[in-house]
């Protein structure tokens, strides 16, 4: 089974964006589609004070009349953000991701350190590599190949 730390290792771009729960929801909108992802951690000097998704932007922002420039990343983040550990396996943060209905999360050392996220994507992509190998495993075996 792939664990956290294997998945980030095979991820083209391990880089994690960010904003300042200060920043407007516009300047994370912006990185947000200049970096191709839908979502952002929210960090205050270092730390993680939340994350802010696509999510969250058409729930608490764009329902409710509010605009991206005069609102703080802060006033519509999620606060209480789950995290994982590098040695945690794909099928236990997919089991967080659909229990929890999360589509990113954050990755952290038992000290708090950050070390990258994995997408709900990123998921799908180790599970679907897993079951292409056992398949080709099979393939071998049936026709006598894997002998």
């Amino acid at each position: 089974m792939t664990t956290v730390a294997e998945i980030l290792k095979s991820k083209s771009h391990a880089a994690v964006y960010s904003v300042a729960p200060q920043d407007s929801v516009f300047q994370a909108l912006r990185t947000m589609a200049e970096k191709e992802v839908g979502a952002l951690l929210v960090l205050d000097g270092g730390t993680i004070a939340g994350i802010f998704t696509e999510r969250d932007y058409a729930r608490k922002l764009a329902l409710r009349g509010r605009t991206s420039m005069d609102t703080p990343v802060r006033d519509v983040m999620t606060a209480s953000v789950l995290c994982v550990r590098p040695n945690q396996t794909s099928e236990q943060c997919m089991q967080i991701m659909t229990g929890k209905r999360l589509r990113h999360l954050p990755v952290v050392e038992e000290d708090g350190r950050l070390l990258g996220m994995i997408s709900i994507g990123d998921l799908v992509k180790d599970i679907i590599s897993e079951q292409k190998f056992i398949i080709e495993q099979l393939e071998h075996y049936i026709t006598g190949r894997g002998r």
